[in-house]
């Protein structure tokens, strides 16, 4: 791992626990995803300072990617006082077990006391399993449309071998076409990857 790296992921480990302390006292529901997975909770705490600085792209991202009505997601983060971050998690889970994100948002808010996994597990998606690699993989491709830093975990770097190396053309560490979208835009076409989002 280089330098740059372990900066980022120290930066990281160090910023989110702040945000989502700060983003626990402005949503509809406390929030503590516990979604099984350490590094997508992290994650979905980015998710959620990235959804309230940056809400139209954000919006974007569900839209094109998560097949997510628009006025759905405007009305989670608007009216509702969802988390960027759950509505996230909410959205892609419905993708990967074939639902609409509605049928998932109304089983988050009968019994989101419990959590992401519990949630998860009971739509048939276990931590470890085929269907959850593909939530978690899914997270790669959004970060790469919006320009924005992640380091990958061990799983997800066999997954992802080429990510964060630079590409004919970029800055060394740069997100492979990152450069060519001011940082939040989405882009036009698929980034490598975004087939195991669905």
């Amino acid at each position: 791992m280089s330098i740059r790296n372990r900066l980022r992921a120290f930066v990281l480990v160090l910023a989110l626990p702040l945000a989502a302390t700060a983003a626990a006292q402005e949503f509809a529901y406390d929030w503590d995803p516990r979604s099984g997975d350490a590094w997508i909770d992290g994650h979905l705490g980015d998710i959620n300072d990235y959804g309230r600085r940056h809400r139209d792209p954000f919006i974007d991202e569900l839209v094109r990617y998560r097949d997510a009505p628009r006025d759905l997601v405007t009305a989670l983060l608007v009216d509702r006082g969802w988390a960027p971050g759950d509505v996230y998690y909410a959205c892609s889970l419905a993708q990967i077990v074939g639902r609409p994100c509605r049928h998932v948002v109304e089983e988050w808010e009968r019994g989101h006391g419990e959590g992401w996994q519990a949630l998860a597990q009971r739509l048939g998606v276990a931590p470890g399993s085929p269907e959850f690699q593909r939530l978690k993989r899914g997270f790669v491709p959004s970060y790469q449309r919006w320009g924005r830093p992640l380091v990958l975990d061990g799983e997800l770097r066999k997954a992802f071998p080429d990510h964060g190396k630079a590409s004919a053309g970029s800055a060394a560490g740069e997100e492979p076409g990152a450069g060519a979208k001011t940082p939040g835009e989405p882009r036009t076409a698929k980034a490598a990857g975004d087939d195991d989002a669905s």
